[in-house]
């Protein structure tokens, strides 16, 4: 989708100033001001202005922040296409949101992975890379250290996926479950056999340094 179509299919709510705080919003704030539904424009409004900006910062980290703006609106735009088919009793929309972009950002997972090899080939930092669950917090296009980006591109997406959820968007085991509709079973193999194999090539990097 273009900035230009997102331009012209855009509902008029998106003409707010979106949110653009990283920290996590209330689901419980905003499921309240939307009285458990996302039909009307204002709640919808609410949810939009709540979570642009953590949304937004979650897809530039994995994509990078030239495409981000046309991943984020095209997440919001499906959200407001499909807003009847959210189930407040099932998921918070916080969770919902991520797994709308998460399946977004998997329909340009070449560009992830081209991105994370070429950010993989590049002179690593003098700093010795920490513990996976340490350093993956701190992935993003601007800053990933290039032993973790090249152990990332590695990945099985969905294995990806999982552990980015959890990395930089702090999703519990159930809000990952929900989102990617997944069993919660699921959602503990992938994030152990991504991190096993993160530790793994991280622990290569570090002897093929020494």
């Amino acid at each position: 989708m273009t900035g230009e179509t997102i331009a012209a299919t855009a509902p008029p709510w998106t003409a707010r100033a979106p949110g653009t705080a990283h920290g996590h919003s209330d689901d419980a704030d905003v499921s309240a001001a939307a009285h458990d539904t996302l039909d009307g424009a204002d709640a919808f409004a609410a949810v939009f202005d709540a979570y642009f900006g953590e949304i937004h910062g979650y897809v530039a980290q994995r994509l990078g922040p030239d495409i981000a703006e046309d991943i984020v609106a095209e997440t919001f735009l499906t959200a407001f296409r499909k807003r009847d088919r959210y189930d407040s009793s099932r998921a918070g929309v916080r969770a919902w949101l991520y797994g709308i972009a998460t399946n977004l950002i998997g329909k340009h997972r070449r560009l992830e992975a081209r991105t994370l090899r070429a950010l993989g080939r590049c002179r690593p930092d003098t700093d010795a890379p920490g513990h996976e669950e340490s350093v993956a917090v701190r992935v993003s296009a601007q800053s990933l250290r290039p032993e973790l980006a090249a152990a990332l591109a590695e990945l099985d997406r969905r294995d990806r996926d999982v552990l980015l959820l959890v990395a930089l968007a702090g999703l519990s085991h159930d809000e990952i479950a929900t989102a990617l509709g997944i069993p919660y079973g699921t959602v503990g193999s992938r994030l152990s056999r991504a991190r096993k194999k993160l530790r793994g090539r991280l622990v290569e990097e570090a002897r093929g340094d020494g």
